[in-house]
């Protein structure tokens, strides 16, 4: 009887040990062909990118970090699985039972989500565009995902890299943006009123239309950036902000900025060699 004791044990330990070791592509292409459940997997890291898991049992599995790009997973159960920081960008998650699963900071970009089951998925910071299309009556918009017309109203999003994020009339009032990568995203229309935007990279951002009102900019860099009918007002802090390039600035916000004081003006910014009133094209008055 102990001897079958310790037998069971070391099996089971043997099996505990090898649920942790990462199943190559090969291993879940031949457990798709047989039936095999890979439900609990472990395909943390796994490239996943193109393929055919359409139907499969993934229930419980986990993908962390996994490259799921341009996959068929079309009716798969995912229930439960653990896709942090997964690329999905342009898959085929059609009725897919997502019920539960961990989408955190996962690329989403182009997925297409019909009749997929989203129930209790957690979706924050993760990554959508335009393209990405949704469940029917899915309120992606509070999510917590980052996108188009998001409501990230008070977000904590310091240091996130969003380069070349598409944030078209997203909600990112009062939220926490502080050294953030913004390079070359899109916020045409994005409310950002008393957002935290120190020592932001927005270079060549497009802020058509956006709303500025309120913000902290010390140390921003904005070069480049389109701000044609972009709203800046009331601003709390402008030190060491560089405006080099910008376009579409109006004369009457140029002119606003350039009335700030000296010390903001004067300030340099440490990684573009410039000081604010250089980069507006103004020199700062006496404090």
């Amino acid at each position: 009887m102990m001897g079958n004791s310790f037998v069971t044990i070391a099996m089971n330990s043997l099996a505990a040990r090898l649920s942790f070791i990462s199943l190559s592509a090969d291993r879940v292409r031949t457990a798709l062909q047989t039936g095999e459940s890979l439900n609990s997997a472990n395909l943390e890291g796994a490239n996943l990118s193109g393929m055919n898991l359409a139907g499969g049992d993934f229930s419980g599995a986990i993908f962390v970090g996994a490259n799921l790009s341009q996959s068929n997973l079309e009716g798969a159960n995912l229930q439960g699985a653990d896709l942090r920081r997964a690329n999905l960008q342009g898959s085929c998650t059609i009725k897919a039972n997502l019920q539960d699963s961990a989408l955190y900071r996962a690329i989403l970009c182009g997925c297409d989500f019909r009749g997929a089951n989203l129930t209790g998925a957690k979706l924050q910071l993760a990554l959508y565009d335009a393209k990405t299309i949704w469940p029917e009556g899915y309120d992606y918009r509070n999510s917590g995902a980052i996108g188009p017309k998001a409501n990230l109203a008070g977000a904590y999003l310091n240091t996130a890299n969003l380069r070349g994020a598409d944030l078209t009339g997203a909600n990112l009032r009062g939220a926490y943006l502080s050294g953030a990568d913004l390079t070359g995203a899109n916020l045409e229309g994005a409310a950002l009123s008393g957002a935290n935007l120190r020592r932001v990279s927005l270079v060549g951002a497009y802020l058509r239309n956006a709303r500025l009102v309120g913000v902290e900019l010390q140390f921003a860099d904005l070069r480049g950036a389109d701000l044609t009918d972009a709203t800046l007002e009331q601003v709390q802090n402008l030190e060491g902000a560089d405006f080099s390039q910008v376009e579409g600035l109006k004369d009457e916000e140029r002119a606003y900025l350039c009335s700030r004081s000296s010390v903001e003006l004067g300030t340099w910014n440490p990684y573009t060699r410039s000081n604010t009133a250089q980069s507006l094209g103004c020199f700062p008055r006496n404090p």
